[in-house]
C-alpha cells in the first residue's frame, strides 16, 4: 500500500486486547536524515506528510531524548463527525549502538494542555518506530534505511479491511498512523537534498561504532523483502549485524534473520565452551553445591515461580561462529562457562560499588573463599530509591592463564571495556518494553561508565546504569512493567580473532517478575 508493506504480527496471542500492525518501508536517505524529518514539528515541512499530525506543537523537553507534543487534527478525512479533535502524547527515542533509532509513542497528559474547549480530546495510539541503515548497493550513492512503525489496533473493521482494504477502517486514527511510513517515503524521495546531507557512503557490512578488526565483504541488496517479525525472534544479534541478504564470494546468497528462511534451515549449535581452553583442565573441578550459597533473591523452581531468578541454557542467545571473520554466521549459544550461584536484589541510597567487599557478600563466606574464581556483575539500576541487582558467576575449575578469559580478567579496562558485551531479551511482556530493550548484543563499557575490581579469586564489575540518560531511560520504561516481565540476560567477551572464536557465553540469568518492594535494604 502507497509503496510500503504492512504485516500483522500473529507470533503469540494479545489477549483479547487488539492486534500489532506494522508499517514497512525502505526510504532512500540516512537513519539521521529520517530521524530529522520525524521529529520536526515545524507545521510548514509536516503538513507535507503526515496528514494527521500535521499541526503539532512542542510541550516540553527533556534530556535530549524525550519530548511531549500537543496537536490538533481536521476529522474530516478520518470521520463524518467535524467536532475539533486535539490530543497529546509523549515520544522517547535512543540511538543504538548501530546507528538505528528507536522512538516509543505514548498518550499523555500534561498540566500545561488541559482539555480545551470546544476540542474532543483523543487517545493516539501507543506505537513504537525503528529507523536503521542498510547497505548501499554497489555503484550507487543514494544511503537507504528500513523503516518500521508498529503500533496496536483496537478496531473492529481491522479484519474486514485487511481481507478486503474497503472498510471504514481508512476513516481511522491506526490507519492514518500506519500512513506515515508511506508519507516520509513519499516526501523524502520529492526532496533530493534530504538523500545526501555530508555523509560517507560505506559499502561494507559495518556498524558505527563496531570495534571488529574484521574486514567485511562487499555486499548488495538482492531482494527488497524484509521480515517484518524478525525483530521478535528469540535469538539475538549483535550491534555490527544488518537484516540483509549477504552474496558470499561462491556466489551463493546467505540469508539473514528472514523468519521464511530459517524455519527450513537448521540452526548450528555450538557446543560446551572449551575447558581446556579457558579452564585449567588438569586440575580436578570442585562440586559447586548450590545450597552453600544464599542471595536475598531466591532461585525459582520452574517458570511458574515469581520475583525469583533462574539459571538458563544460551540457546535463547545467538553468538559468533568458528567462521564468524569469514561470512559473519552465527550460532545458537551453548550452556554458560560459569555457574550462577546467588543473586542478591539490593536497595541502596546511591550507586554501591565494591559489593564483594561486603561482609554480607556470598563471596565473603567460606564457601566463597573456596571458589576458584568468582565474577561479580554488579548492575546499578537508577530510580527512587537506588538499586544494585548483583549476580555471583562461579567457576568450578582455575582460569587457564593463556586464555581469553584470564586476558579479560587480569587486563585493563580499556581492552575490557571494549570486549564485555551484554545480550537482552525480555522472554514475556508488554510489546513497547520488548521494542525498547530489543535483543541486540551491547559492548557495555561503551554504553555506560562500568568500574573493575580485580582481588583475591574474583572480579567484581560495576555497571553505572545512570551514567547514560538513555540507558536510564530504557530502566526507568523497564521497571514501570517489572511486575509483569520475565528477562533474559546472557554476558560474554567478545571474539575479535580466529583464535578467540567461537565465542561462548559466560553466564546467564532469567529475572521472573520482580517486585521492587521485595529488594532488601544495603548499607555500606
Amino acid at each position: 500500500m502507497s509503496g510500503v508493506r504492512i504485516f500483522e504480527d500473529i507470533t503469540s496471542p494479545k489477549n483479547g486486547k487488539g492486534v500489532l500492525a506494522k508499517s514497512v518501508g525502505v526510504i532512500d536517505a540516512t537513519a539521521d536524515s529520517v530521524f530529522e524529518v520525524f521529529l520536526n514539528t515545524d507545521r510548514r515541512k509536516r503538513y507535507e506528510w503526515d496528514m494527521l499530525m500535521g499541526d503539532l506543537e512542542l510541550v516540553e523537553s527533556y534530556d535530549g531524548h524525550y519530548d511531549v507534543v500537543y496537536g490538533t487534527y481536521d476529522p474530516k478525512y478520518l470521520t463524518r463527525w467535524h467536532s475539533k479533535r486535539d490530543f497529546i502524547f509523549s515520544r522517547q527515542w535512543f540511538h543504538g549502538q548501530d546507528g538505528t533509532y528507536t522512538i516509543l509513542q505514548f498518550p499523555a497528559i500534561h498540566k500545561k494542555k488541559p482539555p480545551r474547549l470546544g476540542y474532543r480530546r483523543t487517545k493516539i495510539n501507543p506505537s513504537t518506530w525503528e529507523i536503521r541503515n542498510l547497505n548501499t548497493p554497489m555503484g550507487s550513492n543514494v544511503p537507504r534505511c528500513l523503516v518500521t512503525h508498529t503500533l496496536e489496533i483496537h478496531s473492529t473493521t481491522w479484519q474486514r479491511w485487511k481481507n478486503s482494504q474497503c472498510t471504514k477502517f481508512e476513516k481511522s486514527i491506526p490507519y492514518a498512523l500506519l500512513c506515515q511510513v508511506a508519507g516520509l517515503k513519499e516526501y523524502i524521495g520529492a526532496n533530493p537534498a534530504l538523500h545526501q546531507q555530508d555523509v560517507t557512503v560505506v559499502h561494507s557490512k559495518i556498524s558505527s561504532v563496531s570495534l571488529s578488526g574484521a574486514e567485511y565483504e562487499n555486499v548488495e541488496v538482492q531482494d527488497e523483502f524484509y521480515d517484518a517479525i524478525a525483530a521478535e525472534s528469540s535469538t539475538s544479534d549483535e550491534e555490527s549485524d544488518e537484516d540483509d541478504n549477504v552474496e558470499n564470494k561462491d556466489g551463493k546468497v546467505k540469508l539473514k534473520n528472514i523468519s521464511w528462511a530459517m524455519t527450513a534451515l537448521p540452526l548450528q549449535r555450538t557446543t560446551a565452551p572449551n575447558l581446556c581452553k579457558e579452564l585449567d583442565s588438569l586440575v580436578s573441578p570442585i562440586e559447586i553445591d548450590a545450597s552453600d550459597f544464599q542471595g536475598s533473591l531466591c532461585k525459582g523452581k520452574d517458570n511458574n515461580d515469581t520475583n525469583c531468578w533462574t539459571s538458563p541454557s544460551g540457546e535463547g542467545f545467538m553468538i559468533r561462529g568458528k567462521n564468524y571473520l569469514k561470512d559473519n554466521s552465527k550460532e545458537v549459544g551453548g550452556d554458560p562457562l560459569l555457574k550462577l550461584v546467588a543473586v542478591d536484589w539490593l536497595k541502596v541510597d546511591k550507586p554501591v560499588d565494591k559489593v564483594a567487599l561486603h561482609g554480607r557478600s556470598m563471596v565473603q563466606s567460606e564457601a566463597g573463599k573456596k571458589l576458584p574464581f568468582i565474577l561479580v556483575f554488579n548492575l546499578q539500576v537508577p530510580a527512587k530509591p537506588n538499586y544494585s541487582l548483583v549476580l555471583y558467576y562461579a567457576s568450578e575449575r582455575p582460569i587457564n592463564k593463556d586464555s581469553l578469559l584470564a586476558k579479560f580478567i587480569d587486563g585493563n579496562d580499556m581492552f575490557r571495556d571494549s570486549r564485555f558485551k551484554l545480550i537482552p531479551s525480555i522472554v514475556e511482556g508488554y510489546w513497547m518494553v520488548k521494542r525498547a530493550v530489543g535483543t541486540k548484543a551491547c559492548l557495555l563499557g561503551k554504553a555506560v561508565t562500568c568500574k573493575y575490581f580485580r582481588q583475591d579469586n574474583f572480579l567484581e564489575i560495576d555497571v553505572d546504569i545512570g551514567s547514560s540518560s538513555v540507558a536510564r531511560s530504557v530502566v526507568g520504561l523497564v521497571l514501570g512493567y517489572v511486575t509483569s516481565l520475565v528477562v533474559d540476560l546472557a554476558i560474554l567477551i567478545e571474539a575479535k580473532e580466529e583464535v578467540e572464536l567461537p565465542e561462548y557465553i559466560l553466564g546467564t540469568v532469567r529475572l521472573n517478575r520482580i517486585r521492587l518492594e521485595s529488594a532488601i535494604s544495603f548499607e555500606v
